[in-house]
C-alpha cells in the first residue's frame, strides 16, 4: 500500500474571528509565531561555551491584519475607543479552512486589543485597492 500523500494547507484560505463572530475579507495575516526565550549560563567545568535551554514561551509581539478597505468601520471604531481611553479587549482567532470552508488550524490569541491603524496611500495614478492595516497587541495564544 503506498504512502498517503501529506499536501501543505494552502495559506490563502483563512478566516478571521472576534470574539466568535466572523469578519470577513482580510487578505494578510502576519504575527502567528510563537517562540521560547533561550536562557544562557555558563556551567563549571565545561570550557567550551555557555550552555543554552529553552524557557518561557511567548508569542509574537503583535498581530496584524490587512485588509482592503470598505464602509465597515468596527476596526477603526475600536482603535479610536482604545485611543480614547475605553480599552475593551476580545479574543481574536485566525482559523486556517479548507475548500469547503472545514477548520483545519486555529490560533486564538487572547484578550487582544488594536493599538494601531493605519489606511494606505491614496494616489490618482495607481489602480491598486486601499488597504487598511490593524496591529493588535494580545495576552498570548490560547493552549
Amino acid at each position: 500500500m503506498p504512502a498517503r500523500r501529506q499536501d501543505p494547507y494552502d495559506g490563502f484560505r483563512f478566516v478571521v474571528e472576534i470574539d466568535q463572530l466572523v469578519v470577513a475579507g482580510f487578505s494578510e495575516v502576519s504575527g502567528l509565531g510563537q517562540e521560547s526565550q533561550v536562557e544562557c549560563f555558563r556551567e563549571g567545568g565545561y570550557n567550551a561555551g555557555e550552555r543554552e535551554l529553552p524557557g518561557a514561551a511567548k508569542a509574537a509581539a503583535r498581530l496584524v491584519l490587512k485588509r482592503g478597505q470598505d464602509d465597515s468601520r468596527e476596526l477603526s471604531d475600536w482603535f479610536r475607543a482604545v485611543v480614547a481611553g475605553r480599552v475593551q479587549r476580545r479574543d481574536v482567532s485566525v482559523l486556517l479552512v479548507d475548500a469547503e470552508q472545514r477548520e483545519l488550524r486555529r490560533w486564538k490569541f487572547l484578550r487582544a486589543c488594536p493599538v494601531k491603524w493605519a489606511g494606505s496611500d491614496l494616489r490618482a495614478r495607481d489602480a491598486e485597492p486601499a488597504v487598511e492595516s490593524v496591529e493588535f497587541v494580545h495576552e498570548g495564544l490560547a493552549p
